[in-house]
């Protein structure tokens, strides 16, 4: 694993984390995201009701342009991936992705103006570090630069049916679980067009009419655009901290087993097992903490963010209010 190897990988994680933060936004209705936090004037006096600041959500015009971002950023890390797996190998450059989750933790939270919280952060940090323990330990082989042309129809078919079920199983839930699934099914397209794409590199160095007479260049067009529209239906269905997740540690997962299946790349077993179970249950415990955090429930990146407004106290004084928090906000007002 050279430096240039995982510069490039970073870079593509970066692109990639950024492109989500937009295209979540890009998927966001008007009426969501971040509220205006200018108190409102008051007609009836110190004393009077408060004036709820009502949420403003993206106008048309700038959910096109993070639209239009988002995919440009997108293009430019399949570049960085292509040019990441043309050097080095599936198995240690898919993985390497999972740092999109920390660039989409500091991104998404500078672009919905919020700061995620402790669980949430150390959830994260708990998948991605489990995530390099396992694959630092397992020290993937190199394997071969192009697959068996005999290996590629079984892999379809496992590849496709995966997606299939995933894509049933997302009909019969919502919000969280649902973009969670559909991330998954993204994973997985989204793993199979590095495979593709780890092929169509493979086979520069036979020329422009070699890489536009063989059927992998075109495959990898035709499954990326498929795993990109899932990728849509998964930021549609719920927020990034229920989908990004499992887009990234599933990319990167199945990217392994593919690398194994197709071109070669082996893991180290024996007594370096220790450490990959180490690694097993930190995704795990991350995984279980994630599923505990209120940002997953609460969809800290749809929804306006808290603030303190000016209310009159008994002695006729302007005082600041706290934010109203989840519980208070079921509470129903005694009269």
């Amino acid at each position: 694993m050279n430096a240039l190897t995982v510069l490039l990988a970073l870079l593509a994680a970066c692109a990639n984390a950024a492109a989500s933060v937009l295209m979540r936004r890009a998927a966001m209705e008007p009426g969501q995201g971040h509220a205006a936090t200018e108190p409102k004037d008051d007609p009836d006096g110190p004393d009077g009701p408060d004036s709820a600041d009502e949420p403003s959500g993206p106008s048309r015009r700038d959910r096109r342009l993070s639209w239009l971002a988002g995919a440009g950023l997108l293009a430019g890390s399949a570049v960085a991936q292509a040019a990441a797996l043309a050097v080095g190998s599936l198995s240690v450059v898919q993985p390497l992705l999972a740092s999109e989750l920390l660039f989409m933790l500091a991104i998404g939270g500078a672009a919905f103006h919020r700061r995620p919280g402790r669980t949430t952060w150390l959830s994260f940090l708990a998948l991605a570090a489990g995530l390099a323990l396992f694959l630092g330990a397992a020290a993937p082989s190199a394997g071969r630069a192009t697959a068996d042309a005999s290996r590629w129809f079984p892999v379809a078919v496992g590849v496709g049916c995966a997606v299939l079920v995933l894509a049933v199983v997302a009909r019969f839930v919502r919000a969280a679980p649902r973009a969670a699934v559909l991330g998954v099914a993204s994973a997985v397209l989204f793993a199979a067009t590095a495979a593709l794409l780890k092929e169509v590199t493979g086979r520069i160095p036979e020329g422009p009419a070699a890489l536009a007479a063989h059927w992998t260049t075109y495959a990898t067009a035709v499954t990326g655009l498929a795993a990109f529209g899932l990728l849509q239906c998964a930021f549609r269905a719920g927020t990034l901290v229920a989908s990004q997740p499992a887009l990234t540690l599933g990319d990167a997962l199945t990217s392994t087993a593919l690398g194994w299946a197709l071109f070669g790349e082996h893991i180290a077993l024996g007594a370096r097992v220790l450490p990959e179970a180490a690694g097993v249950a930190l995704i795990a415990a991350g995984t279980v903490g994630l599923a505990r955090c209120p940002e997953v429930s609460g969809e800290w990146d749809a929804r306006p963010a808290p603030t303190s407004r000016p209310v009159a106290g008994r002695d006729g004084r302007r005082r600041e209010a706290p934010a109203a928090t989840e519980s208070t906000r079921a509470t129903p007002e005694r009269a």
